[in-house]
């Protein structure tokens, strides 16, 4: 219902603006002034598509592909080479997946994945992830302008465009200019948004990989978690609950210093029995708030009858009566004492018996140690614990530094990997209306002038290469909308 209510809301939207440009254009009184009013700030309106054009950054494009000549040559050549081997890598990926798919293999990881908003892109993330495709958009067209400015082809215009709902940029190059230089400085040009994609990722892996050294100045790693946010009417929200900012030190014994060891923590108390505690049975005598009639089945034992909250039914046994003996304790005053695994803990030095949460097997009792407070007890799966927290590695030093700010960045960085390397693969096809049909043509003028002096050769041979990179993509993409809606 939620997807449905949105699909609506944005199509009203679009057919709202839609008709409202298309009213205002045809108002005598309104009309003409609209018109020179859209033409002024370079907006236009389409179906589901809004843009904005502007000369304004021509100035500053022509700065930029100026600056250091040499340097920009040998950039751009780069990025030629990596254009051409991305494209042939990217050929030969979405061929084999094609080949799996058809032969009824399995295939793990899908080259193309479509993003839809609140089907596999959770609400929560469509601000990271709009911001994202845009600025990897922009950076692509910006390497576009630079290296025609690089190579004498006139900039007319750069632009932005939100269609639906993904935003994105455009260049306007001169064609006149593009068609009269030569195929490898074409190729310079078309090459340079692919390629800077590729300088995007590298960057956001390395600040992936030095992030904590970054942060290392405001924040602590390698001592405990910190709770960033905590999940409403949970079992451990709430004032005696767990709060956003605290440090989690230790699950129970387990030592927590990293988001890795909070998750084996959860695994192990999954898989293990609930630790016990060593006790004198004088002191369990005199705490035993056991009722007279307590409730035991073949599948549950409560001895406290649900009497109190803060009392839990034990068990233990005894060297003289080895049977089990159950007595209705306080969880906190139990859970501070010394812990143990086997009753023998106990024997040596005192004497004291181990005493354990008479609980099913997928209950647990577990002391969750958040800073300078007691311990959290939680009752209940260690599931419901894992997922009822969001936790973060990076400790804040100080109260004034942003909680979120780490995953925020590293988040960012992630979106940025993803999506421009997808860019890579996409625009580096050689399919039409992609920046891989003009990579085709100029690498096949460059490679095949020589050997095959017929243009028409050229160009049948350039036609095929076309046609088999649009049905390629095609195919994917229908196999990756197949696999995310079947």
């Amino acid at each position: 219902m939620l997807q449905t209510t949105w699909i609506a809301l944005v199509l009203g939207f679009w057919s709202s603006l839609y008709l409202l440009d298309a009213f205002l254009k045809t108002q005598k009184w309104s009309g003409r002034q609209y018109i020179e009013r859209l033409d002024k700030t370079g907006l236009s309106v389409s179906i589901c598509q809004l843009r904005w054009y502007t000369a304004l950054f021509n100035r500053t494009f022509v700065k930029l592909g100026q600056w250091r000549p040499h340097f920009l040559r040998v950039w751009f050549n780069c990025g030629v080479v990596f254009g051409l081997l991305a494209m042939i890598m990217s050929i030969f990926l979405l061929t084999l997946l094609v080949f799996n798919t058809f032969r009824q293999q399995p295939v793990d990881q899908q080259v193309l994945t479509p993003v839809m908003p609140g089907i596999n892109l959770p609400i929560s993330q469509m601000s990271y992830y709009l911001l994202t495709l845009l600025v990897c958009g922009i950076l692509h067209e910006v390497g576009h302008a630079i290296a025609a400015v690089r190579e004498q082809v006139r900039v007319n215009g750069f632009g932005l465009f939100i269609f639906i709902l993904y935003p994105g940029a455009y260049v306007d190059l001169s064609t006149e200019h593009l068609q009269a230089v030569s195929p490898l400085r074409q190729l310079r040009i078309y090459c340079a948004g692919v390629w800077h994609n590729f300088v995007i990722v590298v960057l956001a892996l390395c600040v992936l990989l030095i992030l904590p050294l970054l942060l290392a100045p405001f924040y602590g790693t390698g001592e405990s978690v910190v709770i960033t946010q905590v999940t409403e009417n949970s079992a451990v929200s709430g004032p005696r609950g767990l709060s956003v900012g605290e440090a989690i030190t230790s699950l129970s014994d387990c030592r927590v210093t990293s988001l890795d060891d909070w998750s084996t923590c959860i695994s192990v108390s999954m898989k293990e029995p609930t630790m016990g505690h060593c006790m004198a049975l004088n002191l369990i005598k005199d705490l035993d708030a056991s009722p007279k009639n307590w409730t035991r089945t073949e599948k549950s034992i409560d001895c406290c009858n649900r009497s109190s909250s803060t009392h839990l039914c034990f068990n233990y046994h005894t060297k003289t009566a080895p049977h089990d003996k159950f007595a209705c304790l306080p969880a906190r005053a139990i859970t501070e004492r010394p812990m143990c695994k086997l009753q023998s803990d106990c024997y040596i030095p005192k004497g004291d018996v181990c005493v354990y949460p008479a609980l099913d097997n997928e209950t647990k009792l577990l002391q969750v140690y958040h800073g300078r407070k007691p311990p959290l007890l939680f009752l209940g799966h260690p599931l419901d614990l894992h997922y009822s927290v969001v936790l973060s590695n990076y400790v804040p030093k100080s109260f004034a530094i942003p909680l979120n700010l780490p995953y925020v960045v590293e988040t960012f960085s992630k979106y940025l990997i993803s999506l421009s390397g997808a860019l890579i693969i996409l625009n580096v096809v050689p399919c039409y209306a992609l920046d891989g049909q003009w990579i085709c043509h100029g690498f096949i003028e460059i490679a095949l002038r020589s050997t095959i002096s017929d243009r028409e050769t050229r160009g049948l041979i350039y036609t095929v290469i076309i046609l088999y990179g649009t049905c390629l993509l095609f195919i994917n993409v229908v196999i990756a909308m197949w696999a995310l809606f079947s």
